[in-house]
């Protein structure tokens, strides 16, 4: 099966299986906030509408300024990107034909990009059987590369690790010489949001990637930032295209970041949720992995095809085929309102006693 390499359009995900597509869909394949963009983004429509008459300022000073503000860093620390796609891309760039370390199962696009760049790939494959937690063998491998590329909470196993842990990646390779690309998207579904910003004045050899479009909602937009020391921020954005981050995700992305109350309650709802799912499918017989964000990764214990037969059902999950270490053999689910979840469940409990 040629399925597509990202969760959403679920109808690319029919083409793929040569299947005709139900009358209505529920899309698990994509990890957005499931009780979408803040309000305040309807009610203020017909004023964002002035923002597309014009450029988008090339700067995005008010964004900037604003993520300044949330992040307790100078302006000159921080990066917007169209999405973090973009951002990733860039890095990529630094990167052409460099020796690079991947912490896998991990999100595509870093791959991807590097691939792109022509850069000297390896992987550090973590096992399931481990919890996914990192070991020792991740600093043997750091050894003379050029950057290392970690995703916490992680995509797709919705793994959290510590800051103590990662604090120790970033120590050990910073005496390599090595960069740390540590890809925070999913950061603030969590409830303690850890985060390595804290460490960014410390050591030039990091940076992090963050996401607006999840937790508001709002990827069709593409917004994403990047923290950094500014001699890195200047590299990288004088390889990023002129006006990248259109007007419409500037002042919308500013106003999300001022808004509090949404990711408040968004966080609070997805941890009810996905533990009373954990408990509902671990009752069912299934092996749920622990997850630390709106997301979990769910891996039957018979008849390999689940993935088919729930698309035919209307029901589209995130195949992971294309995940280092899990190739196709565990399902990416996503956390969705509370009704579309115990649809999922009605699902799979038919399946299990067809």
């Amino acid at each position: 099966m040629n399925l597509p390499q990202h969760g959403s359009n679920p109808i690319h995900v029919y083409r793929s299986l040569n299947i005709d597509p139900p009358a209505r869909i529920l899309d698990f394949s994509v990890n957005t906030n499931p009780l979408g963009p803040p309000a305040f983004i309807k009610e203020r429509w017909h004023e964002y509408l002035h923002a597309i008459r014009d450029y988008p300022d090339p700067e995005a000073s008010v964004l900037i300024n604003t993520l300044s503000k949330a992040n307790e860093l100078p302006p000159d620390w921080l990066l917007p990107g169209n999405g973090a796609a973009e951002l990733i891309a860039a890095v990529s760039q630094e990167l052409k034909g460099e020796k690079v370390l991947i912490i896998e199962p991990a999100f595509s696009e870093y791959r991807r990009a590097l691939e792109a760049q022509g850069a000297d790939i390896e992987a550090h494959v973590l096992s399931a059987e481990n919890n996914w937690e990192l070991d020792e063998q991740i600093f043997e491998k750091m050894t003379e590369k050029k950057a290392l590329f970690i995703c916490s909470p992680n995509n797709p196993t919705g793994k959290s690790y510590t800051v103590s842990v990662l604090a120790e990646v970033v120590k050990r390779a910073e005496k390599n010489g090595t960069l740390v690309v540590c890809d925070e998207a999913f950061y603030d579904f969590t409830e303690k949001a850890e985060t390595l910003a804290p460490m960014l004045r410390n050591f030039s050899n990091l940076i992090i990637l963050r996401s607006l479009t999840k937790m508001y909602a709002i990827a069709g937009l593409r917004l994403g930032y990047m923290m950094a020391s500014p001699p890195v921020i200047a590299r990288i954005k004088s390889l990023l295209p002129h006006w990248n981050v259109n007007a419409l995700a500037q002042v919308i992305g500013t106003d999300c970041i001022s808004d509090g109350t949404h990711a408040e309650r968004t966080r609070h709802f997805i941890a009810n949720e996905r533990r009373r799912m954990h408990q509902l499918l671990t009752d069912m017989g299934f092996c749920v992995y622990p997850s630390s964000t709106n997301y979990y990764l769910l891996r039957p214990v018979k008849r390999a095809e689940l993935y088919v037969i729930l698309a035919k059902r209307g029901i589209i999950t995130r195949h992971t085929e294309n995940f280092a270490g899990l190739e196709g053999g565990f399902l990416r689910v996503a956390v969705k309102l509370r009704h579309e979840n115990d649809e999922f469940i009605d699902a799979l409990k038919e399946w299990a006693t067809c």
